[in-house]
C-alpha cells in the first residue's frame, strides 16, 4: 500500500505575510497562516500550492551568479496569449524584472525576482502532443 503524499514548494524570506499575499495574488490563490505563524500555506482550486516560511536570519539569492548555478527557481505556466498580461499582473503586485531579453516568441521566458528576491520565470504552457 502506497502512503498518498502531496509536495509542496516552500520559499524561505524574513516576512512570510509579504511573500504569500504576493504569490496569492500571482496564482489567484489564498494566503492561510495556521497555529504557526511563521508557516503560510498558498492554497488554490487544487489545493496547497506552495508555502512560505520565516527566517529570522533570512538573506536573498543571488541570480545570475558566475561563480555557481542557481539552486532552484519557481516556473509559472501560463497560455500563449496571455504572457503580456501575466507580466503585466506580477510587476503590479511587486515582481521585479531580472531577464528581459527575447521577451517573444516560441521560447518566450521571462525572468522576475519576488519581493523577497526568489527567482521565478513566466513560460508558455506547452501543447500536448
Amino acid at each position: 500500500m502506497t502512503v498518498a503524499k502531496q509536495s509542496v514548494l516552500v520559499l524561505d524570506c524574513a516576512e512570510p505575510e509579504v511573500l504569500a499575499e504576493f504569490y496569492a495574488g500571482l496564482l489567484d490563490a489564498e494566503a492561510r497562516t495556521g497555529a504557526n505563524p511563521d508557516f503560510v500555506e498558498i492554497v488554490g482550486h487544487q489545493g496547497v500550492f506552495m508555502a512560505i516560511r520565516r527566517d529570522h536570519g533570512y538573506a536573498p539569492p543571488s541570480w545570475p551568479r558566475p561563480e555557481d548555478s542557481q539552486q532552484a527557481h519557481l516556473r509559472i505556466l501560463v497560455e500563449r496569449g496571455d504572457m503580456d498580461e501575466a507580466e503585466r499582473e506580477a510587476v503590479s503586485l511587486g515582481a521585479r524584472p531580472v531577464d528581459t531579453k527575447d521577451n517573444s516568441g516560441p521560447r518566450d521566458e521571462r525572468v522576475y525576482s519576488d519581493p523577497a528576491g526568489h527567482s521565478f520565470t513566466l513560460a508558455h504552457r506547452f501543447a500536448p502532443r
